[in-house]
């Protein structure tokens, strides 16, 4: 029988926090984006931009990686490394990150346990390091609103293998939402307002709307 008095007010173990996650970008490159069908490309950018900002806010690590950058697929997007100027981008020939000791490497150093992954295409560059992952014993949160297949089905069916494997769907603006978790945080409440403002489609056009509402009956 379930014990009630146990029961307090406390976060689960499962959440995600600043403390024990890592994001992966992988291959948000403009050959990639060409490829693209799965949904809007613009809206892809967005989520993938505003999931980066999260990852700043909360100075979560972040490990960016390419395929094939300067015969291929063509450099990162620039608006990562805006986001992250300066940022070493782990080039790659292999297809699966998994595969590639570089990037490896560097997830492991930041001894995080809970991936965030997002990236282009969903059914191979990010369904093979996910399920790659996975069986070495990390958590993988797929960010599908950053990321794109070929195709919806393919998308799609990328998807539901990784969560047939474990690993969790999310989208960008649960991730910063889940980082945050209590508008009591005063530190990071400014900075996440304004991600959400910036990228948050009609939410963030509500904020600006309760902000000005606020700023007017404080000035009255």
């Amino acid at each position: 029988m379930f014990d009630f008095a146990n029961v307090k007010a406390a976060p689960g173990p499962d959440l995600l926090t600043p403390d024990n996650s890592v994001m992966l970008f992988v291959d948000h490159q403009p050959q990639m984006f060409f490829g693209a069908g799965s949904g809007d490309r613009t809206a892809v950018i967005n989520a993938t931009v505003g999931l980066a900002k999260a990852a700043k806010v909360f100075d979560v690590p972040v490990v960016l990686t390419t395929v094939a950058a300067e015969s291929f697929s063509g450099p990162i997007m620039p608006q990562l490394l805006d986001v992250f100027p300066g940022h070493e981008v782990l080039d790659r020939t292999t297809m699966n990150p998994w595969e590639e000791s570089a990037v490896v490497e560097a997830v492991k150093a930041t001894g995080r346990k809970k991936i965030i992954i997002s990236g282009l295409w969903t059914e191979v560059c990010i369904v093979l390091p996910a399920l790659s992952a996975l069986v070495q014993g990390y958590e993988v949160y797929v960010v599908a609103d950053a990321s794109a297949g070929a195709s919806p089905q393919a998308h799609e069916h990328a998807i539901q293998r990784m969560i047939s494997a474990g690993a969790v769907p999310i989208t960008w603006l649960a991730v910063l939402l889940e980082l945050q978790r209590d508008w009591g945080r005063e530190k990071t409440y400014g900075p996440v307002t304004e991600v959400v403002k910036e990228h948050g489609g009609a939410y963030g056009l509500g904020l600006v709307y309760a902000q000005s509402i606020s700023d007017a009956h404080a000035a009255g």
